[in-house]
């Protein structure tokens, strides 16, 4: 299994294709430039399976519709954004995108408790990581120890926790209760920026001093 990271977007929001080697494929985060996607995952010859988001904030879930419709395939989102998919207010974009609006449908599967999650061949587990978001989440892959871990840990830094639903302290207690429990070469695929270690960020991270 592999994994292939395409910055979308104004903000260069971190998309990941998870892909086996049926060409079969898990796309995270598709967050802008639909037709970029779509266009690397024909070259690819990839089939998308299912999109898997994060969290529900705009710079995420800004090409959810088109490769939902391109595809045909489920949208996953932890319930508590649930209500954030379908209003501008809630996800950020009334407020950052100067008028224009981020909408797409509802997801079709709501992830309500942590544990596996498997689609055809992709087993997941997923970890509760809120802070940044009221329903952020990470989504292990022990297979080839990786976290794709959203907007919750970055390379030298953290989430913000200014936004709606967000908290600081919260933030924190999901970092280390959820993500730095895992073994030290664990690969941190972050929502923006390079990709990381969790060795590196208990050893070199300054939000993380004390861990």
């Amino acid at each position: 299994m592999e994994w292939k990271q395409i910055p979308l977007g104004l903000l260069q929001t971190n998309c990941y294709v998870l892909y086996n080697q049926q060409k079969d494929c898990i796309i995270i985060d598709p967050g802008s430039e639909g037709d970029k996607l779509i266009t690397y995952l024909a070259k690819e010859e990839l089939q998308p399976k299912a999109i898997l988001l994060t969290h529900a904030h705009f710079d995420h879930i800004g090409a959810v519709e088109v490769i939902r419709k391109a595809f045909k395939i489920p949208v996953y989102v932890h319930e508590k954004e649930a209500s954030w998919l379908t209003d501008p207010s809630l996800n950020g974009s009334q407020l950052f995108l100067n008028g224009r609006s981020i909408i797409a449908s509802p997801a079709d599967k709501l992830l309500k408790v942590e544990g596996k999650l498997t689609i055809d061949e992709f087993t997941f587990e997923i970890f509760e990581t809120p802070g940044h978001s009221p329903g952020s989440v990470s989504f292990y892959v022990k297979d080839i120890n990786t976290v794709f871990a959203g907007d919750t840990l970055f390379q030298g830094s953290i989430g913000r926790t200014d936004l709606p639903g967000g908290s600081h302290e919260q933030l924190l207690n999901s970092i280390e209760e959820k993500l730095l429990i895992l073994p030290a070469e664990t690969k941190v695929l972050p929502g923006h920026g390079p990709t990381t270690t969790i060795e590196k960020e208990i050893n070199l991270n300054p939000f993380l001093n004390g861990y």
